[in-house]
């Protein structure tokens, strides 16, 4: 029992989770992103890979969105405001959501079983 919970934990699924719980919860401003970063933190299964957590989509939305605005930010004016509106968009979302993310997925991991 204790290796099929082992595999159903790490930084992988509680990307998963926290992503799951941050779309369906999002109607709960500050709680719901703090569920969803305590779930995702016990199922990181410890405080560093928590963090790991976090932080590794919000990198990967912002190359993504960095690659996209460079891609389309060379057609005139319509190109140029998509990358500035989405890259503004992104940033508001990542503040919102980070802190309360980050202060369960501590919370969390500081108590996941190990």
């Amino acid at each position: 029992m204790a290796s099929s919970t082992r595999a159903r934990s790490g930084i992988g699924s509680a990307m998963l989770w926290m992503f799951g719980l941050s779309l369906a919860l999002f109607w709960i401003p500050f709680v719901g992103a703090l569920i969803a970063g305590f779930v995702g933190g016990r199922k990181a299964g410890g405080v560093l890979p928590a963090i790991a957590a976090v932080f590794l989509p919000g990198i990967l939305l912002f190359l993504i969105t960095a690659v996209i605005g460079t891609l389309i930010g060379w057609v005139p004016l319509l190109g140029q405001l998509w990358a500035v509106l989405a890259g503004m968009g992104m940033q508001l979302l990542s503040l919102v959501n980070a802190l309360p993310l980050l202060l369960g997925a501590v919370l969390g991991g500081a108590t996941a079983k190990r």
